[in-house]
């Protein structure tokens, strides 16, 4: 499993205007196989910042969805908010290797 983060830069004045996009996504990246963790929007601290976090079973997964929602009227849609609306200044992308569940049986280190 890969999760997806995403470090947005957002124009704090279009914070309403990236939460429309956010929640335009999250349908979406459920609908093509994906599990969403949430959009984080700023509440204290840093005022330009948001992040995202979605997790697929694979990176070849993730590829799909991204061929599939790029053909996909409602994800055209969903850019054309944030492109119309300016709200995001810039975003990077990075790929983590989730831990969900508790301890794994590990063999002794010697250190």
């Amino acid at each position: 499993m890969i999760t997806c983060y995403l470090r947005y830069e957002i124009d704090p004045h279009k914070t309403r205007e990236f939460e429309h996009y956010a929640r335009l996504w999250i349908p979406l990246v459920e609908r093509f196989g994906g599990r969403h963790h949430g959009y984080f929007l700023p509440h204290e601290g840093a005022n330009d910042i948001a992040l995202a976090l979605f997790s697929f079973d694979s990176l070849a997964d993730y590829e799909t969805y991204r061929s599939r929602a790029a053909d996909d009227a409602d994800g055209q849609a969903a850019l054309a908010h944030a492109h119309r609306t300016g709200c995001i200044r810039r975003y990077e992308r990075s790929f983590m290797r989730p831990v969900f569940d508790g301890p794994e049986e590990q063999e002794s280190f010697v250190v």
